[in-house]
């Protein structure tokens, strides 16, 4: 049988204790540390990884997400004020807008051999040397506006050109799929 001795010192302990938690406290600030450095190396090698994600100040719209975008933004105006977008579709006009408004459109398809027009309200004062129902891309910055005494967003027109018809012009109904808030994608 071995017996040991065992005397403790409460200062010597309390030392220990106090050296102990700092290096504890240390190790974790420097984990910490490391983590945001590598999350921001993993964020760059994923966004050179992945060319369809675009780290840019223009984000480009394609059909595949169109409607789930249009949707996100018409539901969180606000969030998305400022962000500048790039997208096609073809120039769709009521009566009742003004001479400088049209809908960047797309057909939306709901079932049944049946579309449904929805797009993005857009101003634009050139837009008079465009037909309507031709086909056009453009960049834009989203604002908030109003019609119909509702709040919507509106697109400022950057820059727009010609283009053809897209083989597929139709765009599907939203998803839900959820639509990244710090820009759209």
């Amino acid at each position: 049988m071995i017996i040991y001795n065992l005397k403790l010192n409460k200062t010597s302990v309390l030392k220990h204790l106090i050296i102990l938690m700092l290096l504890l406290s240390i190790a974790i600030s420097v984990l910490s540390v490391y983590k945001m450095i590598n999350s921001s190396k993993e964020k760059e090698q994923f966004l050179t990884e992945n060319p369809c994600i675009q780290d840019t100040d223009v984000a480009v719209i394609k059909s595949s997400n169109y409607s789930n975008i249009l949707k996100q933004v018409h539901e969180d105006i606000d969030t998305y004020i400022g962000q500048k977008i790039s997208f096609s579709g073809y120039i769709f006009k009521v009566d009742n807008f003004n001479d400088n408004q049209f809908v960047l459109a797309r057909n939306m398809d709901i079932g049944n051999n049946q579309t449904l027009i929805i797009g993005f309200l857009c101003e634009y004062d050139g837009i008079i040397s465009y037909d309507e129902y031709s086909w056009v891309e453009i960049t834009g910055e989203i604002t908030k506006g109003y019609y119909n005494n509702s709040a919507i967003p509106i697109l400022k027109i950057i820059d727009i050109k010609a283009i053809k018809e897209p083989d597929n012009p139709n765009v599907p109904v939203p998803d839900g799929e959820y639509i990244p808030t710090s820009v759209i994608y």
